[in-house]
């Protein structure tokens, strides 16, 4: 057990170092009901179970540089979420978006720049 604990602590310090990642998954599993479609003598049944969920993962990786993050909520018919990045040029993007039936998707897109100096001697 010792030289088990002993490996999961290198590893993570390996990791640290270079890179990180970590998921999220939260599913709501709703009671289905049942949707009665037919005409005449024929009828077909289906069942529906409200979507409802929510997630999320981030990558920081310090070598290559990646770095980016998203988050997402889904209940019914309506979706919110964010999405973020660092740009190769330094820059970060944030885009914050939301969704239903009724007014379509949007997207709010915003860049912070980050300003470089160059001294030359």
């Amino acid at each position: 057990m010792f030289k088990v604990l002993i490996l999961v602590g290198f590893v993570g310090a390996v990791v640290a170092e270079h890179a990180f990642s970590s998921q999220h998954i939260h599913k709501h599993d709703g009671h289905h009901e049942t949707v009665h479609h037919g005409h005449g003598d024929k009828h077909h049944h289906d069942y529906y179970t409200h979507p409802k969920y929510e997630f999320e993962y981030k990558v920081e990786d310090h070598h290559t540089k990646d770095h980016k993050s998203q988050h997402e909520t889904r209940d019914g018919d309506a979706v919110k979420g964010y999405y973020a990045l660092h740009e190769p040029d330094g820059s970060e993007r944030y885009i914050h978006y939301h969704g239903d039936k009724h007014s379509g998707f949007h997207a709010d897109v915003k860049h912070s720049t980050h300003h470089v100096y160059h001294h030359h001697h």
